[in-house]
């Protein structure tokens, strides 16, 4: 497209795209939706347990090691998720996990799935995966990112199955992998293993195998869901075969509408028929603010009989890029966010749902982001199901960052876009795909592939990928991504948007040169300043609808080798890696509807030590919140009113308010009191204390109980705090960490409050079928001792193992 303006997607286009490109397999006609199926005729669902436990680690591969008679009396019992290698939270070094390594499961299979197809499917695992099933050995799965099943069922027997796995965590020529630069030249580390969820299924012989329920026109009066659905079979079936699809709000049950249509299975294989349910009766939109959710229920009858039920669940959106601005529902709407990396310590990428679960939650309740970039692959399904629950939207990228290898690596490239896109084409949180690599070169003949698949997979959405520079020399995407990193010395900027094509800014801040370390232990100024660059650019962003918005470099610290590091980690998070979060996202929790919940966040401690006294910020002390004025006392004698201050900020919804420190007498100790007021009502009242001898230690988990599956965990934080409960990031001090009752420690035992600044945590992870309550309890030599009490409650069914 040298030369060439760029084609602007109309918001019918992707939509005729998807109909051209899935409507290629066989469309019969659709039949009357008050037909004999128009009840609700539905067929057995899938039946899936969890193979979760019950494996065996025999660390490094040796040969012949996967076959069903090997020995592996010896091996060590493991859950899934799994790291190939134990971790701390930073100094993390590839070599740890750099080889190939097998794990094994025994299993019968249930009496419930017997006489079935049966499958195992991985939801991931690091990087690549050859998978044996008693003495058979299947193809090697290549790449860490994206699920991926075999069927069993020729191999299998009643009882006493041997299932390998051979993990190879070597760096691979595989994206994002592949670079001859080695694990730094990418820039966030991949530890090896199982470390997603694994489930056997059973199914019929002809089965649903994948439904794509695709809602269009929802704001108009004709409002429509394009069912695509895949039938496979073990044969061909004689005569017509009926599939129908009704929608049905998870909330109530209500239903929304049905159809059925006919098709021919007359060979063995995979047929994909496409019909349309409509009309539609009322529902509700999805939306930030109200994530309505639907299920399509899709069954397929042989003979007029319901012999297979698939549930998916959707969403009925309008999500619209264009040139003025980002629209959903038919609404402007401004993009504020972050990116996210998935990565955890002590165990890499492996953690179960509830902490993946934890890091959207935050990203929405705390952090008031609207939309999430999953940087820079396609991250966990429990992640993404929350961001459908919880109203968090989500860009979605392929496996990849700023390499592009041969014709072997862009082959594999593209079946992760496909695989990507099969996925999570249903999910309503997903508004965009990108579908070329990360600041990837131009490579044209393969984004031109990647995207028209996309559009052939799906084409509800626009595609795009991320740009390290403003041109739009042989870019042709629908959506012109950019990280823009402009800034002076002190301010942080952005780059005018390109007025012909949608444009959203993708990545700001973070990695700026030169580098900023955003840890707790460095000074009050430097932790403040990444609140002010982050403040910047989003009220830059607000002010101008040529963006769609803006999504900040970024949530979380990470892992890495690459460029600017400190113990082999990234700093620009304004959380850290332990998700704590820093005075760097006191702007995101500060942009909040005060009737949704009040907020005074310093970015600053009320320290007067001499490793960084909050004097030194002088005039410059800013408080984030969403008040109207705030009320300052020191030691309950008024001190000064403060109103939002507009230059810099004149953007943001809730702008910050200065706080003058230059006459303040630190020796004295004093305390700070801030009262909120609202259309002149006090609504909330802050209190930090400044004398370290009421300094105490506080302990607490995330969530009072985790189910006894043996893979269940919650995160337990501890910090140094003063009396009102606020961090005290110079604290020195080791604190040595103690678990008792049926749960185990992920986590180190000792924690050096002076290296990382006043806290840590730790997660605690249950044991299979062992039910009680354990009791975390930390010690720290001047602040004394805190525990936190985690109860261990008994699994459901839908959760027993086999």
């Amino acid at each position: 497209m040298s030369g060439e303006s760029h084609p602007r997607v109309s918001r019918r286009r992707l939509l005729q795209l998807s109909a051209a490109g899935l409507a290629s397999a066989a469309v019969p006609t659709l039949l009357s939706a008050c037909g004999p199926f128009a009840g609700n005729d539905q067929g057995p669902s899938t039946i899936s347990a969890s193979l979760n436990t019950g494996w065996l680690f025999g660390g490094v591969y040796l040969p012949g090691s996967q076959a069903m008679d090997y020995d592996d009396s010896g091996y060590t019992s493991v859950t899934i998720p799994h790291c190939v290698t134990p971790l701390s939270f930073w100094n993390w070094n590839p070599q740890s996990w750099e080889n190939i390594y097998i794990y094994r499961r025994h299993f019968d299979v249930p009496q419930r799935m017997r006489g079935k197809r049966l499958f195992v499917e991985f939801q991931g695992v690091m990087v690549d995966a050859t998978t044996t099933i008693n003495g058979h050995t299947f193809p090697v799965h290549q790449g860490g990112y994206l699920p991926f099943a075999w069927e069993l069922t020729p191999y299998i027997q009643d009882r006493g199955n041997v299932l390998a796995v051979e993990v190879n965590s070597n760096w691979l020529y595989v994206p994002p992998e592949g670079n001859p630069g080695g694990p730094q030249s990418v820039d966030y580390l991949q530890p090896g293993g199982i470390y997603r969820d694994v489930r056997l299924y059973a199914v019929p012989q002809t089965f649903i195998s994948d439904v794509f329920a695709c809602p269009e026109n929802v704001l108009e009066s004709i409002r429509s869901v394009v069912v695509h659905c895949t039938i496979d079979s073990t044969e061909a079936v004689a005569g017509s075969v009926v599939v129908s699809s009704e929608v049905r709000s998870v909330q109530g049950n209500t239903l929304v509408g049905r159809a059925y249509t006919t098709a021919q299975l007359s060979t063995a294989g995979s047929t994909t028929v496409r019909f349309v349910i409509q009309p539609l009766r009322d529902f509700k939109l999805w939306s930030v603010d109200r994530p309505n959710l639907y299920y399509v229920n899709t069954t397929l009858h042989i003979g007029g009989r319901a012999v297979h039920t698939n549930q998916v669940r959707i969403g009925f959106r309008q999500a619209n890029f264009e040139v003025d601005g980002f629209f959903l529902n038919g609404k402007r709407f401004k993009l504020f966010g972050l990116d996210r990396h998935q990565i955890f310590p002590f165990t890499g990428m492996a953690m179960p749902a509830r902490s993946q679960r934890h890091d959207a939650e935050m990203l929405k309740y705390e952090l008031n982001c609207n939309m999430v970039r999953c940087s820079h692959y396609p991250q966990s399904p429990q992640f993404l199901d929350a961001c459908d629950e919880i109203g968090l939207m989500v860009w979605e990228e392929t496996p990849g960052w700023g390499y592009v290898g041969d014709a072997t690596w862009q082959a594999i490239c593209v079946q992760n876009v496909h695989d990507m896109v099969v996925r999570d084409r249903n999910r309503p949180s997903v508004i965009i795909w990108g579908t070329r690599v990360n600041e990837a070169p131009n490579v044209v003949p393969l984004w031109a592939t990647t995207r028209q698949l996309c559009y052939e997979l799906d084409g509800s959405r626009p595609s795009s990928g991320t740009m390290t520079s403003q041109s739009l020399n042989n870019w042709a995407e629908d959506v012109f991504a950019f990280d823009d990193y402009s800034h002076t010395a002190t301010t942080a900027y952005l780059q005018p948007p390109i007025p012909t094509v949608p444009y959203l800014v993708t990545e700001s801040v973070g990695a700026i040169d030169p580098p900023h370390y955003y840890l707790h232990t460095v000074s009050q100024y430097d932790q403040q300043q990444q609140a002010i660059l982050h403040g910047e650019v989003h009220s830059l962003g607000a002010q101008n609808n040529g963006y769609s918005g803006v999504l900040s470099w970024c949530a979380i610290d990470y892992d890495s080798l690459n460029g600017a590091i400190m113990y082999h980690m990234k700093w620009p998070g304004v959380t850290d890696t332990f998700r704590i979060a820093k005075p760097g996202a006191s702007m995101y929790m500060s942009q909040v509807d005060p009737s949704t919940r009040v907020v005074i966040e310093p970015s600053f401690f009320w320290d007067f030590s001499p490793t960084s006294p909050v004097t030194s910020l002088a005039e410059t002390a800013l408080v984030w919140t969403n008040c109207d004025r705030i009320e300052a006392y020191l030691d309950q004698k008024p001190f000064a009113t403060l109103r939002p201050t507009f230059l810099f900020f004149s953007g943001l919804a809730y702008p910050p308010m200065y706080l003058d420190l230059q006459s303040v007498d630190g020796s004295t100790l004093p305390e700070l009191q801030l009262d909120g007021y609202v259309n002149g009502r006090l609504v909330l009242q802050r209190k930090f204390s400044s004398d370290t001898n009421k300094d105490a230690l506080h302990v607490a988990a995330d969530h009072a109980a985790i189910v006894a599956d043996g893979s269940d965990a919650t995160r337990v934080v501890f910090r140094a705090v003063d009396r009102y409960g606020n961090l005290r990031p110079y604290t020195g001090g080791v604190v040595q960490i103690r678990l008792s009752g049926p749960a185990i420690l992920v986590g180190e035992t000792e924690f050096s409050f002076q290296d990382y600044g006043g806290c840590g945590a730790v997660w605690v992870k249950s044991r299979q079928g062992q039910t009680g309550t354990a009791e975390l309890t930390v010690t720290h030599p001047v602040l004394g001792t805190a525990s936190a009490r985690v109860r261990i409650v008994p699994a459901t069914a839908e959760m027993v193992q086999v």
